[in-house]
């Protein structure tokens, strides 16, 4: 069923798509993104900000994603969201010309930084996991307040990652890391499968995380890591400003709500763009298990 799902909704009617899309996506502009926002704002949540898309065809389109970018911060800051920004690098030609992208992303970055804010860098499928660690090293070491980068805990090699990554770390400016489980389907020889095994590696690597003091921006919406990942807050005592939890924009309410009464800071991802039906469809067609947890999501809220 899952897999009849991902192959006809490309096909279907984007009036029809989009009203089970619409609880997950704020909108097409960065209006929608900014109502959003503010409202989550209203619940004592943090946001992020990101537009929609990515693995573009030519160099024109990433000036055009930069300069949208640029935009969105500066309607963003000026409407006074509290949140931050995240992007992904294909989405300015990595895949095309490295260097040409990370000149577009160090703009964006520059231009979070002069408000004092703060961008996160996506990770992407595994071709590209190397150049965003190359990526994320040259952004941090000129702005060290203001870059960080997500891992995924289903690739075998991101508890090494972070272990490498130490020479970034400092106590008064901490690596930032989100840490999500990782949504692209991988070959068995460089990703955990298993449930229970991909979870055991999230709070591993969360809990290495907190032992070396950096900041985990823990990205579930799976109860049983949610429970895992507070019993290694207690264990270590670490104070509620060194770390933070992250969730979908529409997912889970109900778990978001109580982390929020327990005093938790609490993130939730605000996509928006043009291009939302192409990110739906895609991150069905990239993973047919999407289909029945979008499902579930839709009729099952909490």
């Amino acid at each position: 069923m899952n897999k009849l799902i991902a192959k006809i909704l490309p096909y279907m009617p984007q009036k029809l798509v989009w009203q089970f899309s619409k609880e997950y996506i704020a909108g097409e502009t960065i209006d929608d993104a900014v109502k959003a926002s503010k409202e989550l704002n209203k619940e004592g949540i943090l946001t992020t900000i990101d537009v929609l898309g990515e693995f573009i065809k030519n160099l024109g389109e990433a000036e055009a994603n930069k300069r949208e970018y640029l935009e969105v911060i500066e309607i963003a800051e000026r409407a006074g969201v509290k949140g931050n920004y995240s992007l992904k690098p294909t989405f300015f030609g990595l895949l095309i010309d490295t260097e040409t992208a990370y000149g577009h992303i160090r703009e964006i970055v520059a231009k979070a930084a002069s408000h004092g804010n703060f961008v996160r860098i996506d990770m992407e499928d595994s071709p590209c996991t190397d150049r965003e660690i190359e990526l994320f090293r040259r952004l941090k070491a000129e702005f060290p307040s203001n870059v960080g980068l997500v891992l995924q805990a289903y690739l075998k090699r991101t508890y090494q990652d972070i272990k490498n990554m130490k020479d970034l770390h400092r106590a008064d400016i901490p690596l930032n890391f989100r840490l999500c489980k990782g949504i692209y389907v991988e070959p068995a020889s460089i990703s955990y499968k298993n449930y229970d095994e991909i979870n055991h590696h999230f709070l591993e690597d969360i809990e290495l995380m907190l032992q070396e003091g950096m900041y985990p921006a823990i990205a579930t919406h799976d109860k049983p890591v949610v429970e895992g990942a507070l019993k290694l807050i207690e264990k270590y005592q670490v104070p509620k400003d060194r770390y933070e939890f992250q969730m979908l924009y529409g997912v889970t309410p109900a778990l978001r709500k109580s982390l929020v009464d327990q005093g938790h800071t609490m993130r939730v991802y605000v996509p928006f763009g043009k291009q939302w039906f192409g990110y739906c469809t895609r991150r069905i067609k990239e993973n047919p298990k999407m289909a029945s947890v979008i499902m579930k999501a839709i009729f099952f809220k909490g």
